[in-house]
């Protein structure tokens, strides 16, 4: 077919428009997040000493399974914490250390069970399956309690989750867990607030996996009962600033 010398121009006019329109610009690359330090946080600023007997760490575990209604889910709690906190002026560089003994937990307490949900926690456990929860839960193929004594938590970041002022904010903490010998990090949001009598509150709530821990969640039966791999940990920690230690008189 023969092309007139019009279509010729007009076609010729149209490259010449398409190659003079600028490309549109392209969005920038994503920034990538700072790496999370593999070593935990030093330890700077004012300590603050948690208080066992105000403090409270509380985990929900969850039947699982074909036979998950012969089971119960459970209540896991310690009143044990141990460990510091450390308050510099600049918030972020904040860090911590926690102790959780495993000997000391505790299973199914009658008043934690009565502050969840009655429907998927009735009251109605006896005391042979609390203790074979217990028993299950130290033994060699979950905490190995015998060997490894206590679940250690420490701060690698900290970042910023939410509004923040001189005496309160949220975060959300880069941890280091050590359990049975095996470090793991994963990531918790933690609300904070400072008080004048030199206390300092934190809490917290987050799903975690038995997985993320390096633990294999309990399963007997060839599956049919077991215990779910996600949890639901909740705490609430409260410390008191330590005591500065006067320093001894001078000799003459």
């Amino acid at each position: 077919m023969r092309v007139s010398p019009r279509w010729k121009l007009l076609a010729a006019l149209s490259l010449a428009t398409l190659g003079g329109c600028p490309s549109p610009p392209r969005p920038p690359p994503p920034s990538t997040p700072p790496a999370v330090p593999a070593a935990p946080a030093p330890h700077i600023g004012t300590p603050f000493e948690i208080l066992p007997q105000s403090s409270l760490l509380t985990i929900l575990v969850y039947r699982g399974g074909a036979l998950a209604s012969a089971g119960h889910n459970h209540v896991i709690a310690s009143h044990d914490l141990s460990g510091a906190i450390f308050i510099p002026a600049e918030i972020l560089a904040s860090s911590f250390e926690v102790h959780i003994p495993v000997a000391t937990l505790t299973v199914d307490e009658a008043a934690l069970r009565a502050q969840q949900s009655a429907a998927d926690f009735p009251p109605d456990v006896s005391a042979g399956a609390k203790e074979g929860t217990r028993h299950n839960m130290l033994g060699a193929a979950l905490l190995d309690a015998e060997h490894s004594p206590e679940i250690v938590l420490r701060s690698l970041q900290l970042e910023p989750a939410g509004s923040a002022s001189p005496d309160s904010a949220t975060v959300r903490a880069h941890v280091q867990s050590t359990v049975r010998g095996q470090e793991r990090t994963f990531t918790v949001p933690v609300r904070y607030q400072q008080g004048g009598n030199g206390t300092l509150d934190a809490s917290g709530e987050f799903p975690l996996r038995q997985s993320e821990l390096g633990l294999t969640p309990f399963s007997a039966m060839l599956g049919a009962l077991q215990v779910q791999d996600e949890m639901r940990v909740s705490f609430h920690i409260v410390a008191q600033a330590a005591a500065v230690k006067a320093a001894p008189p001078a000799t003459p």
